[in-house]
């Protein structure tokens, strides 16, 4: 059994009775919060190890709770939401959540991103390597090897490919990954990450016209598998 806890900030009782039935017969304890406010309480005085949170709750913007939940709590926080404009999507990943998921949404789905986030936010953010299907990256020695064979990368495409291993199963938005690669000069320069990742896909992808490790999600930014 995981017995990871889980806080669940939803507003709508159906959903919440939903959740907390498919968390539960997975071995997650549940924690519920019908507020914002609640739910920030509840997360202060118990810490779960992630949370998943409404934007639309009847005392606060979730984007605000969010935002407020980030200048302490470091662990994940994954989206559900009716609200699937990419503006919506963009503004929750830029103000810190881990991952995003529209309703109505597959349980299956949601207990692989649950598994895939709580299983990176436990790994020791100090590791000296990281094995990502037949990627192998090894921070020490600053290489990375495709089914054991090295990569010549320039600086930034490893930099590049760094953090996107780091941020597996992640949705990245092009404005944060400009930040952390490049600086905060360069967070509208899109086309620019547009060419690394292109340079980066001949070299790791098997084929660059159809990639399996870093995925387009339109009008958002990249998700590396």
């Amino acid at each position: 059994m995981n017995k990871a806890e889980i806080l669940v900030i939803d507003d709508e009782a159906p959903i919440r009775k939903l959740l907390e039935i498919t968390l539960q017969s997975n071995d997650y304890k549940v924690w519920l919060a019908e507020t914002g406010r609640d739910g920030i309480l509840m997360a202060v005085n118990h810490p779960p190890e992630l949370i998943l949170l409404d934007i639309g709750l009847p005392d606060k913007s979730g984007h605000e709770i969010l935002k407020e939940l980030r200048t302490w709590y470091n662990k994940a926080i994954i989206i559900l939401s009716v609200q699937n404009s990419e503006e919506d999507i963009v503004k929750a990943l830029d103000n810190g959540a881990t991952d995003y998921l529209t309703k109505p949404f597959r349980n299956a789905e949601l207990l692989a991103r649950i598994r895939s986030v709580i299983k990176r936010h436990q790994t020791d953010e100090n590791c000296s390597s990281i094995t990502c299907g037949n990627l192998h990256i090894d921070f020490g020695a600053r290489t990375i090897r495709k089914n054991d064979e090295l990569l010549k990368l320039t600086s930034t495409e490893y930099l590049l490919l760094a953090l996107f291993m780091k941020n597996e199963g992640r949705v990245l938005t092009h404005q944060y990954i400009l930040k952390e690669i490049w600086g905060l000069s360069y967070q509208t320069e899109t086309q620019y990450l547009r060419v690394f990742v292109g340079t980066l896909r001949k070299k790791i992808e098997d084929n660059p016209n159809q990639p399996k490790h870093i995925i387009t999600e339109s009008g958002v930014g990249y998700r590396f598998t």
